[in-house]
């Protein structure tokens, strides 16, 4: 049969209906069954390369998030036609099921349909510079071919020349790219965001390809680089000035999500994220290529995707297309991007962010639905948390963003180090001494971190903010009086019980809270981190460090896991690990005076005293642990490594610092400061009695001169002070006195004693 379909061609029509020379298929609305799409061979043709030397940067700078400073870029005006805009023979494929189109050598196709599943295809402009489109658009040059499309620049000669973009659908009378076309009409033009390209009008030309009229969707021009374009630039040795950082990458993110949150807000889906998708102009990420934009109800459009950033088959004909399939492809964009990419210049070397970042992307692309973040916001909230853990430490003096996840914690983990030593350090040493430079039990611990917000929509979230400071048995008579089934009121009672001591019944709380949920129990990390709470009260530390660990996977961006998990380390033995997330905790915030005083405690245990001063001294003037850590830095000063006891410069630094803490509600003399003063001379003589007096300074605390002698007086004379003034009863009275006649100089008078 002959081709009717192209007048003068001279083709046959094959046995589905095409003809084997123009390609084309008769007029018709219908066709043969499409069969099922094969795998891309590749993502498509590739975008436009990126100018010879790399965008400039002329010093200025615009900021994402609040936390990172991106340079303004300059590209060239125009940069983004093609001269020659052709598409290469092998880079030539259906835009729906990605089979080969338009090959054959000399003989090949330009434009025409695709065999498989009728879809029409050009490689050809369908415009030609100086075409005016509607009268009104001159055309300047052909950008790109697109998923369903072709797009040109232009100028708008009714507006100043401004630059504009047309987007054209290859024909209208598919009933795929006709709904894609009305979609866009009905869509696009109303929605206005900074983030997501502006769609301005839609005209329609004569189609010098297929016949009949071409629809255009004109949109806002865009001059800068695809995502696409700035990761082959950073891949390319021979482009060093075209750099792309971790943290760059994660503002771009940043970025996306907050389009596709705007979008989702308006009751949309976006469906077709992809690196070449999303475009850096001189100061801005925005969106493009909205031929995929479809209501979040819809069920029935065809949808328009890309086949690697799209969510598998099952939970497409299961779901369909939903906010956590964008998200997926956030998921596979950052995964795809971030291959192999540093944090950035001026960042530390802390494994921690990557570990985040590695987490934050596997959450994102989870295969099962449930398990992906819910919300662009939620997705959002947790990468600018990723975002701080890679870029340079925040200021001591700047305050840290609050956590929508948690409420701050008053807690301090720290079992003595930043305290005064208590009468029965002297009284009962056995039962009192400070253990492990001070490391808090963990069931301590369990009560002490932050608690989770009331999760919204939950009807008791409003409730819980006004009883949550409760203690714990007025707060469990609070809780008994609200009669709507709630899971964060059986949460909050599950907390109460712990600080109780009470796990039996804290347990009973926590299954109550998982019966209520709606879904799969095991996709809320609130269980698992009250699941945690429990071990710890428990005493079994390593449950407790897989179920803190669990958190991690789902909020990789927040501190609290990673304290968690800090001290769970600490417990088992884990140096190393619990370093590495107590200095990630403490970079973020230098409120959490918590994750100071564990990598205190991890370097005394090291003999690092040096270490364990100066991360102590970073605790902020205008922290409320402020005062706990200048006390924890004169007894790290004076604590012995085994058996031996601190040098000289130690001691003299202990008496310095003594003499300038307020103790005692600021008053010269007090119980406090004799006992601080005690803990001082007793390590002092230790030193005086290894190694003699050499190296020690004259001081208040020491005496004048520093000697044997002269240090025994002093402290006989500080326990002969806390037994009169200290003393609660007479076994107490009697060893402070024993105490300090074991302290006083060898006298002729004691040895007769003796």
């Amino acid at each position: 049969m002959r081709c009717t379909r192209t007048p003068g061609c001279t083709g046959t029509v094959d046995e589905i209906g095409f003809c084997d020379r123009c390609g084309l298929a008769p007029r018709r609305t219908g066709g043969p069954p499409r069969p099922e799409p094969e795998p891309a061979p590749s993502d498509g043709p590739p975008a436009a390369g990126p100018p010879p030397d790399g965008p400039p940067s002329d010093g200025r700078t615009w900021t994402v998030a609040g936390l990172v400073s991106l340079p303004v870029l300059a590209f060239p005006a125009d940069r983004r036609v093609l001269p020659d805009p052709a598409v290469p023979e092998n880079q030539r494929f259906c835009a729906h099921c990605r089979a080969p189109v338009g090959r054959g050598g000399t003989g090949r196709l330009d434009h025409g349909y695709c065999g498989r599943c009728q879809t029409p295809f050009a490689f050809v402009p369908a415009l030609e510079r100086g075409d005016l489109v509607a009268d009104q658009y001159e055309v300047v040059g052909y950008l790109a071919r697109g998923g369903l499309g072709q797009v040109y620049l232009a100028r708008d000669t009714h507006l100043d020349d401004n630059p504009v973009v047309l987007k054209r659908l290859l024909n209208k009378t598919d009933r795929n790219a006709l709904a894609v076309e009305v979609a866009e009409r009905r869509y696009l033009t109303t929605l206005n965001h900074p983030t997501i390209v502006r769609i301005y009008n839609f005209v329609t030309a004569p189609d010098r390809l297929f016949g009949g009229q071409a629809g255009y969707i004109v949109m806002e021009y865009l001059n800068g680089m695809s995502l696409a374009e700035l990761r082959e630039a950073a891949r390319d040795p021979a482009r060093p000035a075209a750099p792309l950082p971790l943290a760059h990458l994660l503002a771009y993110a940043h970025e996306i999500l907050a389009a596709l949150d705007y979008l989702h807000r308006q009751g949309l889906l976006y469906t077709d994220l992809h690196p070449g998708n999303v475009i850096r102009t001189a100061d801005r990420i925005k969106l493009i290529d909205l031929g995929g934009v479809r209501r979040a109800d819809d069920q029935s459009s065809p949808l328009v995707g890309t086949p690697l950033y799209q969510v598998g088959d099952r939970e497409l004909e299961t779901r369909g297309a939903t906010v956590r399939s964008d998200l997926y492809a956030v998921g596979m964009l950052l995964a795809e991007l971030g291959d192999g990419l540093v944090p950035g210049p001026g960042a530390p070397v802390v494994d921690v962010g990557m570990e985040s970042f590695r987490r934050l992307v596997r959450r994102a692309r989870h295969d099962e639905w449930e398990h992906r973040f819910a919300s662009a916001a939620e997705l959002a909230e947790q990468l600018k948390g990723v975002l701080h853990e890679l870029l340079p430490a925040r200021s001591g003096h700047e305050q840290a963003v609050s956590s929508t996840v948690f409420a701050p914690t008053p807690a301090l983990f720290d079992a003595g180090l930043g305290a005064v030593p208590p009468l029965e350090h002297w009284t009962d040493p056995v039962g009192s001494g400070l253990r492990e430079h001070g490391r808090p039990a963990p069931a301590a611990v369990a009560t002490g971190l932050p608690v989770p917000r009331p999760m919204p929509g939950d009807p008791a979230a409003e409730f819980l903010t006004t009883v949550g400071a409760l203690a714990p048995e007025r707060l469990l008579d609070g809780l008994a009086a609200f009669d709507v089934p709630s899971v964060e009121i059986e949460l909050a009672r599950c907390r109460a019980l712990l600080e109780l001591g009470d796990p039996p019944r804290a347990w009973d709380a926590l299954t109550a809270a998982g019966r209520l949920l709606d879904g799969d129990p095991s996709t809320d990390w609130r269980l698992a981190w009250h699941d945690a709470l429990l071990a710890l009260t428990e005493g079994d530390v390593p449950r407790a460090g897989g179920r803190f660990d669990a958190v991690y996977g789902k909020l990789p961006g927040e501190i609290a896991p990673k304290l968690a998990l800090a001290y769970c380390a600490e417990h088992t033995g884990d140096a190393v690990r619990a370093v590495r997330y107590y200095e990630t905790v403490w970079r973020r915030d230098r409120l959490t005076a918590s994750a100071a005083f564990g990598l205190a405690r991890l370097r005394l245990a090291g003999r690092d005293r040096a270490g364990a001063v100066g991360v102590l001294d970073d605790v902020p003037r205008f922290s409320r642990h402020h005062d706990a850590a200048r006390i924890a830095v004169v007894r790290s000063l004076t604590v012995r490594f085994g058996d031996e006891p601190p040098d000289a410069a130690a001691l003299n630094e202990a008496v310095h610092r003594l003499a300038g803490l307020r103790l005692d509600g600021g008053n010269p003399h007090g119980e406090a400061r004799d006992r601080l003063t005690t803990t001082v001379l007793e390590a002092a003589l230790e030193r005086v009695l290894a190694y003699g007096p050499d190296g020690l300074d004259d001081g208040a605390t020491l005496g004048a001169p520093p000697t044997e002698n002269g240090l025994r007086q002093r402290l006989a004379r500080s326990f002969r002070v806390l037994a009169r003034q200290q003393a609660r009863n007479r076994n107490d009275h009697g060893v402070l006195l024993d105490r300090a006649n074991t302290a006083r100089p060898l006298t002729l008078l004691r040895l007769r004693e003796e």
